[in-house]
């Protein structure tokens, strides 16, 4: 296995703490490899992290390693096995995500970025006990044509094609969530509409820099 994908998985589950999104031993972060998916172990410090302590995870529960899996694995495999397009998944108990799944509250369409989720929302799952079948379902429902969710009385989920991608998305998410919450200290949101929203998600199709074919000369 990748000595460089463990070495940049543990330098994410650092940035994840050094970002806010995490706290101690919080949070777990898994990437796809052949086989299965590499996952991080459970209730270890990420700072004294180092490539052997990552759980290899295969899609049957089985694992290779010294150490044991975090208690999430269900809920990553079961993301892994049932969006072929994800490589990576985040999951954190970030202050203002967790908030508002505490309040059991999604965030809805205040702001156009709410996009980069994926859609015209971003979800609250039902809660379920930490580890479970259940929870990975009550996941799975809510990032149903999403990226990203939260998770009630728990915390979040970002999914991303790269490790990259997934931790991106994992801060642009809390930051919509902490916007979100302080305009709630004022009043209520004024909402974008559904069409305004879709004509946001066609605009996030050719956001940022696309593959462009060279010019010749």
């Amino acid at each position: 296995m990748s000595l460089a994908l463990r070495e940049s998985m543990i330098a994410t589950c650092r940035k994840m703490n050094a970002a806010g999104l995490n706290q101690g031993t919080s949070g777990n972060l898994s990437v796809r490899v052949a086989g299965g998916f590499l996952l991080t172990p459970t209730g270890m410090d990420y700072d004294v992290l180092v490539p052997e302590d990552l759980v290899l995870m295969r899609m049957d529960g089985t694992h290779e390693g010294h150490r044991r899996p975090s208690s999430e694995w269900q809920l990553h495999r079961d993301i892994l096995a049932a969006r072929p397009e994800v490589g990576a998944v985040l999951h954190a108990h970030s202050m203002f995500c967790t908030t508002l799944a505490c309040l059991r509250r999604g965030i809805p369409a205040f702001h156009y970025m709410v996009s980069a989720a994926g859609g015209v929302d971003i979800r609250c799952a039902p809660y379920a006990t930490f580890g479970t079948g259940d929870l990975a379902r009550n996941a799975l429902h809510a990032l149903e044509g999403r990226k990203a969710c939260l998770m009630a009385n728990h915390g979040m989920l970002s999914l991303g094609a790269t490790l990259a991608s997934a931790f991106k998305l994992a801060v642009e998410v809390e930051t919509l969530a902490a916007m979100y919450w302080r305009a709630l200290q004022v009043g209520e949101p004024v909402l974008l509409d559904a069409e305004e929203m879709e004509r946001v998600l066609e605009k996030f199709k050719t956001y940022g820099q696309q593959s462009l074919t060279p010019r010749a000369g």
